[in-house]
């Protein structure tokens, strides 16, 4: 258990190269057999993370919740939703977590609530009660319509009508995720009690979802537009017209810096505790550096550029190319994979991804200048689970159908056995949140682990091994020149220099090092293969992949 101190603690800056694997709760392991897995079930199965080689645990939302988006929107910050067990069961998980030497990082929404929460409960009764302007409020314009063109990530207008105030209320989200007024300091405060409130029962630190939504333009601006768009948006599908706006006032606002200074300050009292802030914006790159950089807010965060579908080797020299230019110590949180995208084995890889393909991305992403995430079951290769409409729990994709079918093909439940009912998610006599998929049932846990040549196994040792590489942990990251095929980077500490390159297509590739790298040996436990060195020139197979020591 921390203790809190009013000074800064210590922090042994476990999370500077770390490695976090994310649990959807509803989607792990289900102990009670209800269909809905839970606290008691992720304890059960911590052992396969740890197993795994990472370093912390990071849940999605399982406080109380009416569950209209499965959990973000919540309406108890202090408790747990009992489908998900009790706040015992959480003290029980966070030991557990610590006995296996993993740290427990929790999922927090603070830019929004549930509209059940009993703050706007509150708020909404009334314009004069202590909590009117704890949400954000505007009247109507002349002719009844919205203060502003502002539209819902999940689609229509922002703004909902409510006939107690006869005002509109904000809602970036669903209409029954009203945002919270951060332009009123009792707001915050009320916040980072809640934050405290889980410091003190031991988590190691946060994820902070949707974090640059905190603040709004005061002043209720309008969004400039910019009509369809024709290159990919990766904050929202090209179905959706919120991608149709220059999102320059309903978000990223930068009075969002002071709260997170105060967020900062608040955590740095525990220690070994660390925050991560979910960034979705255009300027994602650039809003990373902006939260992480000078160390008093966050201590990384990540954006949508990895989490759409292109990945080719100029795409991603360019995008790392970007970062550097403005990074300066900001540090980056990588991930390929999470609840809100399509499953990368199929977003990379197609309908039948080769096992060559699976490989090299995990080890790009592990190669990377940064901290790094990890999706349940992306160590499985699971493809994305096609469902039915009928079948379909989430809001956006029901709204969407059929151009978007939303986020649930990510999110079907684990397939830990093979031949047990449920494929070893729940005991079968609840039939589960949303179906498994039999496209997972021959990529399940229990098969894979007694496979050397799994998928899973790829992972094992290539987190094992990086974790004795500190190059690859916490070193300098400097790219080769952009190459048609091949990203080529060197990662540097402390005078060790480690060659990373990776042929990222169906063909054969060569790469011609530039003078002054001279290779000692190939470093081949980490996984690598598909490569071989040839005087100055490197020689790839399709996706091959190569580490390289450096003189």
């Amino acid at each position: 258990m921390h203790k809190s101190r009013e000074s800064k603690a210590s922090n042994n800056g476990w999370w500077r190269g770390g490695v976090i694997y994310q649990i959807y709760p509803r989607s792990f392991a289900d102990s009670n057999g209800d269909g809905i897995g839970d606290l008691a079930g992720i304890t059960a199965r911590l052992e396969h993370v740890a197993r795994l080689g990472a370093d912390a645990i990071w849940l999605s939302p399982f406080f109380k919740s009416p569950q209209k988006d499965f959990g973000y929107d919540i309406s108890d910050y202090r408790d747990v939703d009992p489908m998900y067990g009790t706040l015992e069961d959480f003290r029980l998980l966070v030991q557990r977590a610590h006995q296996l030497g993993l740290k427990v990082v929790i999922d927090q929404v603070l830019s929004h609530c549930s509209d059940q929460h009993p703050w706007f409960v509150e708020s909404r009764a009334s314009r004069d009660n202590p909590k009117a302007d704890w949400f954000v409020w505007a009247d109507a314009r002349h002719d009844g319509t919205p203060p502003n063109n502002w539209l819902s990530v999940f689609g229509g207008s922002a703004w909902q009508w409510d006939t107690r105030r006869r005002q509109y209320y904000l809602h970036n989200f669903l209409t029954s995720q009203p945002d919270l007024n951060f332009h009123n300091p009792a707001v915050q405060d009320a916040l980072l009690d809640v934050v405290k409130f889980w410091l003190e029962l031991g988590v190691d630190g946060y994820r902070l979802d949707a974090i640059n939504f905190c603040y709004h333009d005061a002043q209720l601006r309008d969004n400039p537009g910019r009509g369809m768009p024709t290159v990919e948006d990766p904050t929202a599908p090209a179905a959706n017209p919120y991608s149709w706006q220059v999102h320059r006032h309903d978000k990223s606002q930068p009075e969002a810096l002071g709260f997170l200074r105060r967020l900062r300050d608040l955590v740095d009292r525990y220690h070994d505790t660390t925050m991560v802030g979910e960034i979705g914006d255009e300027g994602g790159l650039s809003m990373v550096a902006d939260y992480t950089r000078g160390s008093d807010k966050l201590h990384m965060a990540y954006c949508f550029d990895l989490l759409g579908s292109s990945h080719d080797a100029p795409y991603l020299h360019d995008l790392i190319e970007r970062f550097q230019e403005v990074a300066g110590d900001g540090w980056p949180c990588w991930a390929i994979s999470n609840h809100d995208c399509v499953r990368v084995a199929t977003r990379w890889g197609g309908r039948e991804p080769s096992p060559a393909r699976l490989r090299a991305a995990a080890a790009l992403l592990l190669s990377l200048r940064g901290s790094v995430c990890i999706y349940q079951g992306e160590e499985l290769g699971l493809p994305e689970a096609e469902l039915a409409f009928e079948d379909l729990q989430d809001p956006y994709g029901i709204t969407m159908w059929p151009e978007f079918k939303g986020r649930d093909g990510c999110r079907t439940p684990m397939p830990w056995t093979a031949d047990a009912p449920d494929m070893g998610f729940g005991s079968g006599t609840a039939k589960p949140w949303l179906p498994l998929s039999e496209s997972h049932r021959g990529l399940a846990a229990d098969l894979q682990w007694q496979r050397p040549d799994s998928l899973l196994q790829h992972y094992r040792r290539l987190l094992h091994w990086r974790r004795g590489v500190p190059a690859l942990v916490k070193g300098d990251m400097h790219l080769l020149p952009r190459h048609a095929q091949v990203l080529a980077h060197v990662r540097e500490h402390e005078g060790q220099r480690v060659l990373c390159a990776f042929n990222l297509g169906d063909t054969a590739a060569t790469l011609v090092l530039p003078p002054g790298l001279q290779p000692i040996e190939a470093l081949r436990d980490g996984g690598a293969g598909g490569a071989a060195l040839d005087g100055d020139a490197l020689r790839f197979e399709p996706w091959g992949v190569a580490f390289l020591r450096l003189a």
